[in-house]
């Protein structure tokens, strides 16, 4: 059985452990390796992660039993509070397939009431590109985003309303 709940810093080590599995799975055919722990260390540093939290990110982790399988992260739009930012979203690959996505989507749409928007970015090469558009996100644009060192993050902007 899935639950999700909300969580916050004494988390951190568990949104690491799932983020270090899922993102070589999901970015690898995707990035460099440079470009990967570049943005590993960016976005996952228990820093990184701590400021996302005092900005405002609500972190949510999926279990199956006790087992934590996903996690997600999200918060209002500076510019709206009826839109929401979807910032991540990921189940370990071997639990991908089994509607974990849609049980993270569904707390989130449900707590975010009365928002009426969920956006989010995504990298045009990933492959839950499809999983978004199945459950009902729409391109809206694309985004080539300079997050330093050279890099760039290249993504569809995608919304979901309801």
């Amino acid at each position: 059985m899935i639950t999700v709940k909300k969580v916050d810093a004494e988390a951190i080590p568990v949104i690491q452990n799932l983020a270090n599995i899922t993102w070589p799975v999901t970015y690898g055919e995707i990035l460099t390796a440079q470009q990967l722990d570049y943005m590993m260390e960016l976005i996952y540093s228990k820093p990184s992660l701590q400021k996302q939290m005092e900005k405002g990110q609500q972190f949510i982790i999926a279990c199956d039993e006790e087992q934590a399988v996903g996690f997600a992260a999200f918060s209002p739009k500076e510019t709206s509070t009826l839109i929401y930012k979807l910032h991540k979203i990921y189940i370990l690959p071997n639990q991908q397939g089994k509607g974990i996505g849609r049980h993270l989507l569904q707390f989130i749409t449900e707590d975010i009431l009365p928002a009426t928007t969920l956006q989010l970015n995504v990298n045009r090469h990933n492959k839950a590109l499809h999983f978004y558009e199945k459950t009902g996100f729409k391109i809206i644009g694309e985004e080539d985003i300079d997050i330093g060192n050279g890099f760039y993050m290249n993504d569809y902007v995608m919304e979901l309303k309801w």
